[in-house]
């Protein structure tokens, strides 16, 4: 599976938390990452993280483009809700509107992103890789 990782500056540090506490479910599949977020993601854990530009360069948009061509299957995005910036607001409604399309599950928050990454160690997601034409056995 490939998974998508995005976080908040004030959200970033409970992002490596959170790959650090599930590294073995992590290691088994494809991880991208905005840069810094996944700079310090890679530093923390060792886990090989594709860097894509950061954020205000168009991360974001790289990460959606690749929603949008099924190639990735799992979006961990933690925003910070307190958040004042309109353009962080409306990336993160872009990338939530692309994952509704194409039918991505994403996480926002810790606690639904431990519901998916449970499901992905579980199978729960193996429906996946049928969009990217792989058998499931």
């Amino acid at each position: 599976m490939n998974i998508a990782f995005l976080a908040h500056d004030k959200k970033k540090e409970l992002m490596v938390q959170f790959c650090t506490a599930y590294k073995s479910v992590l290691s088994k599949h494809t991880l991208f990452a905005t840069a810094t977020t996944g700079r310090l993601i890679a530093d923390n854990t060792g886990l090989p993280i594709t860097l894509l530009l950061s954020h205000k360069q168009g991360g974001h948009q790289q990460i959606n483009a690749r929603i949008a061509y099924n190639e990735i299957d799992l979006v961990l995005l933690f925003s910070d809700p307190n958040s004042i910036d309109p353009w962080d607001d409306s990336q993160i409604m872009e990338t939530l509107r692309h994952c509704d399309k194409n039918n991505v599950p994403i996480a926002t928050n810790l606690g639904t992103a431990e519901i998916a990454i449970m499901g992905l160690q579980r199978g729960d997601l193996n429906w996946r890789e049928m969009m990217h034409g792989k058998p499931k056995y």
